[in-house]
């Protein structure tokens, strides 16, 4: 099979040969954070979600006493967990009076003992810095399910037009969950970035050269 018709999976590989990390937050409605952490390079996937509570097989309508949450897989070597730390505690307000029930609560789960360090460490840094107490529920991970198809990469979903360029990289639209160029464009399309710095980024991707020039090739006369 020729280059151009490869699928995401193939076009990107190459994207998480490195050791990757997983976080896993909730921080109110998962459609913003899919898509502004789906824009920051360094992060390799996001898929939204459901965790932190105890109903089996939560779904969107059924979601028990579960939070809507996301998972971003990322490089270390290009973004650290603290950053990623930094940003999650930036863009939301992480108090428990916010919010009403579970379903939209701050909420932050470690995978490690490395990762717990690093929320004590930042979490003292970013009170410091907003000037007041925060009280993300801070708890080990325990689990994970995948929100529905039509909740992931939400934002680039509502530009059908856009959906229909990239029939040929995604001809099954469950291939963008995955995808770190959908989780670009889905950031985008939100107000994340600029196009100009996702091609100087792609430029440095380590995929093959033709995947590069594929993926620039779409951005550069994607039609809205």
């Amino acid at each position: 099979m020729t280059g151009e018709h490869l699928q995401l999976p193939a076009v990107e590989a190459g994207l998480d040969a490195a050791e990757l990390e997983t976080a896993t937050f909730g921080m109110g409605c998962f459609w913003g954070p899919d898509a502004r952490f789906g824009a920051l390079p360094g992060v390799i996937r996001t898929r939204t979600g459901y965790a932190g509570g105890t109903t089996e097989a939560p779904t969107y309508r059924q979601m028990g006493d579960h939070t809507e949450t996301i998972e971003v897989d990322f490089d270390p070597a290009v973004i650290s967990y603290g950053e990623i730390l930094r940003h999650f505690w930036r863009n939301h307000y992480p108090n428990r009076d916010a919010y009403r029930g579970r379903q939209y609560i701050s909420l932050l789960h470690f995978h490690n003992e490395t990762q717990e360090a690093a929320v004590e460490r930042v979490k003292g840094e970013m009170e410091e810095e907003l000037g007041f107490s925060i009280e993300t529920e801070i708890a080990p991970f325990d689990g994970f399910t995948l929100a529905e198809e039509r909740h992931q990469k939400y934002y680039l979903k509502r530009y059908p037009k856009a959906l229909e360029q990239l029939w040929d990289l995604a001809p099954d639209a469950s291939l963008l969950t995955g995808s770190t160029f959908a989780a670009r464009l889905n950031g985008f399309v939100k107000g994340h970035g600029s196009r100009d710095a996702l091609l100087e980024e792609i430029s440095e991707w380590p995929v093959p050269p033709e995947a590069r020039d594929r993926l620039k090739g779409k951005l550069k006369h994607m039609k809205w």
